[in-house]
């Protein structure tokens, strides 16, 4: 079989769809999205986080005439005790405090009698720009109360030793790049987004768009074979698709690398070229799988208006485990690489934690997609064969 044929359809779609406003914004701006997200997700994120962190607590406090040495001991920690509303339970629902600290007049007999003496935190959990000065607060409380603590026993005698019969040594074997992949597990999600959007308007024009402007049924009318037609669909459709991944690689690898986050975070993060090459090959089989579906689905619509409205909503499909993932991390397996995209995510992660690949795993994982993505491709044959492709049915 010859595929001439093919490459010249290919060719042609290409060169006709370069000089197409909206296959080359889909092609090169769409897939700098993820990137640019990603990084100012984490830069805001990690900017308010930082300047919380390193800021003095603000710490709103009613009672502190009952408790003079507990208010002495935040001062002396570095919190700012300030007034407190009148209504502080409103005040924190409403986001004007984020918590508010209360002594009840109780406190000073408890404390002289040796009781627990009650305290109240009022805060809301829910409201995750308070969440670092909830901690440092109960830190703070913590930390009075082990330090009143040891000095009672001593009092009576006691070393604070006996009260501690653990002494917990924090060995981490986390690393550096390991601790980032926290953050970096939506890469597979944007990854995939991407492989589904670079080539979407150019998968549109050449099956939905072609009919609406009636050069459709020429082309079927012309002696090329349909199986070489629908190659030569396929393969512009993934010069696209290839440039968007390429394009989101580099552009993940650049802000990554040049972009000094760990200011922000606290974390270093860092992409390699091997990585990179790693995360490309990974994703490399689900490129034909995309573009073939894409031709298939674009092939059932009447309109490229219709075909758009389907094809926009494709990518979420695939992509949204990966978003999961972030959340809900999954321990790779090898039923997990027989799932075409997620099983690409869950190695995607593997090496964003620089985390050894098993060979089965990759195995397993491309075979199954590329052994769909042939499918499909067959499938798409077949539709271009039958006589009422021209009608969209």
């Amino acid at each position: 079989m010859t595929l001439g044929g093919a490459w010249i359809v290919m060719r042609k779609e290409v060169v006709d769809n370069l000089r197409d406003r909206r296959t080359l914004a889909a092609a090169l701006f769409y897939p700098l999205l993820g990137p640019v997200l990603l990084v100012l997700l984490l830069t805001v994120i990690g900017r308010s986080f930082s300047d919380r962190a390193e800021s003095a607590l603000e710490l709103p406090l009613i009672g502190a005439e009952h408790a003079p040495n507990l208010v002495r001991f935040l001062t002396q920690q570095g919190a700012e005790i300030l007034p407190a509303p009148p209504d502080p339970e409103a005040a924190v629902k409403a986001g004007d405090v984020d918590l508010v600290l209360v002594i009840p007049a109780s406190f000073t007999e408890q404390f002289r009698a040796g009781e627990p003496a009650s305290l109240q935190l009022i805060s809301d959990e829910s409201r995750q720009s308070a969440t670092i000065s909830i901690r440092r607060a109960r830190q703070l409380l913590d930390a009075y109360s082990g330090q009143v603590s040891a000095l009672r026993l001593l009092a009576r005698g006691i070393s604070p030793v006996v009260v501690q019969p653990l002494s917990i040594e924090d060995l981490s074997v986390a690393t550096p790049q390991s601790q980032a992949a926290g953050f970096m597990n939506m890469t597979g999600y944007f990854l995939i987004y991407s492989i589904f959007i670079g080539g979407m308007y150019l998968a549109i024009d050449t099956t939905a768009g072609e009919r609406e402007r009636k050069s459709l049924e020429p082309l079927l009318l012309s002696p090329l074979p349909r199986r070489e037609l629908v190659l030569g669909k396929l393969g512009a459709t993934l010069v696209f698709t290839l440039v968007a991944v390429v394009e989101t690689l580099l552009a993940f690898g650049i802000v990554l690398n040049r972009i000094p986050l760990e200011d922000y975070l606290g974390i270093r993060f860092g992409l390699s070229g091997a990585a990179i090459l790693r995360v490309f090959l990974i994703v490399l089989p689900i490129l034909p799988l995309a573009s073939a579906l894409q031709i298939i689905i674009a092939s059932f619509t009447r309109s490229f208006k219709e075909a758009q409205n389907y094809l926009s909503m494709l990518p979420l499909v695939p992509a949204l485990p990966g978003l999961f993932l972030a959340f809900l991390p999954v321990k790779p397996s090898l039923w997990a690489m027989l799932i075409p995209t997620f099983g690409q995510q869950l190695l995607i992660n593997q090496v964003m934690r620089d985390e050894p690949i098993a060979s089965a795993h990759l195995v397993v994982s491309a075979g199954t997609t590329l052994v769909a993505a042939v499918l499909l491709i067959g499938l798409a044959v077949r539709l271009y064969e039958r006589e009422t492709l021209v009608f969209g049915r």
